[in-house]
């Protein structure tokens, strides 16, 4: 008795069977934590990032203690703690020392605004761009429509009020961002400790190299991040005074701690004091902006890289990604934490995946001879 030839369409089902058994189980496992974890991030994206900045912070603070401890013979927690007090004392004693004369200059920018204004109102009318927009805004039939105005006042409102919750939202996020940091950092081994029991045995001494790797990798790019900020801070300032613009000091600091924030950053601390060049003159506010366009030039192409060599290199291609992909997922605060989410990304992605996961050593960069 002859037995039925079999069905073509089961024999391909078969062969997709067999070719999915082929695949490792540690593959799918790490796929789909993988997953997990982007959904985790996605549904608890304030806590998420939160976490993180503390962590940051703890790092940083214990990156002081650790300094006190060799000098002082401190305790790693007194340490914390005095680190702690001590940064925020020098950020009110600034604040005290430059609150005053920045209050000063504010109501002078703001008396000095109108004039300021008309100059750019001149500048725009006797050039090409300005007419084509001025031309631009007599096309436009609802620009000078009374009622769409009083229409806005309800969205005005809402946006204001929005925004005064989001302030006082942000100072509550600060609050506990720092209180956590604290925690962490006095007691930053029983939390990794803990950590690491929720990994199965055989694999925690693996978990607990990688965990400090992470640990040291965010140290490093920490302290590189911060000689940059002082870099452009004392670039900033000692541009801006010897073009005599007011505040010079404050206005450097602020490009400085606005440096941290990629790609954006820039702009944000280039506004106030463009502003604060405009009350001296159009063409002072020109020489403003080219100044932070060659400090900025400067520091992207030739400091940067120099401290990266030194603290975490990361490629310029994956960082901009990484500031795309963690903005559009996570808002500003992704922006703002994106590197350092980048760093962390690379260093699970080559010891989990590639080297635990498809069994590849991979070669450190200076062992890749170009092409």
């Amino acid at each position: 008795m002859t037995e039925p030839h079999p069905d073509p369409k089961d024999r391909d089902r078969r062969r997709r069977f067999s070719r999915m058994a082929d695949i490792p189980f540690a593959t799918i496992i790490a796929v789909f934590a993988i997953g997990l974890l982007l959904l985790a991030i996605r549904t608890l994206s304030t806590v998420f990032l939160m976490a993180f900045a503390a962590m940051l912070l703890a790092i940083a603070l214990r990156g002081g203690a650790r300094v006190l401890n060799r000098s002082l013979r401190l305790p790693f927690k007194s340490g914390v703690l005095l680190t702690a007090m001590l940064a925020v004392g020098s950020i009110y004693a600034a604040f005290g020392a430059v609150g005053p004369e920045i209050s000063k200059q504010f109501d002078e920018l703001l008396s000095s605004l109108p004039g300021a204004w008309q100059q750019v109102s001149d500048w725009l009318e006797s050039s090409n761009i300005g007419q084509f927009l001025e031309r631009q805004i007599e096309a436009d039939p609802d620009g000078g429509d009374g009622a769409a105005a009083a229409g806005s006042i309800p969205s005005i409102f809402g946006y204001v009020t929005g925004t005064i919750t989001t302030v006082f939202g942000g100072l509550a996020n600060l609050v506990l961002m720092v209180t956590m940091a604290i925690f962490l950092g006095m007691d930053a081994p029983t939390y990794r400790g803990g950590f690491l029991r929720l990994v199965p045995f055989g694999y925690r001494e693996r978990a607990g190299g990688i965990f400090d790797e992470c640990a040291s990798a965010l140290a490093r790019w920490m302290g590189g991040q911060a000689l940059d900020m002082l870099a452009v801070a004392l670039l900033t300032g000692l541009g801006l005074w010897l073009l005599g613009i007011p505040l010079a000091l404050v206005l450097g600091l602020i490009a400085g701690l606005t440096n941290i924030i990629p790609v954006i950053g820039p702009f944000l601390s280039g506004i106030p004091a463009v502003m604060f060049a405009l009350t001296q003159g159009m063409d002072t506010a020109i020489y403003v902006a080219l100044l932070f366009l060659v400090i900025q030039q400067l520091e992207g192409n030739i400091l940067m890289p120099m401290i990266q060599n030194y603290a975490a290199h990361l490629p310029p291609v994956l960082t901009v990604m990484a500031i795309v992909a963690f903005g559009s997922m996570l808002g500003l605060f992704g922006v703002i934490l994106a590197t350092p989410l980048l760093l962390v990304s690379i260093i699970l992605v080559q010891r989990i995946y590639v080297e635990d996961v498809l069994g590849d050593t991979m070669p450190a960069r200076d062992d890749i001879e170009d092409p």
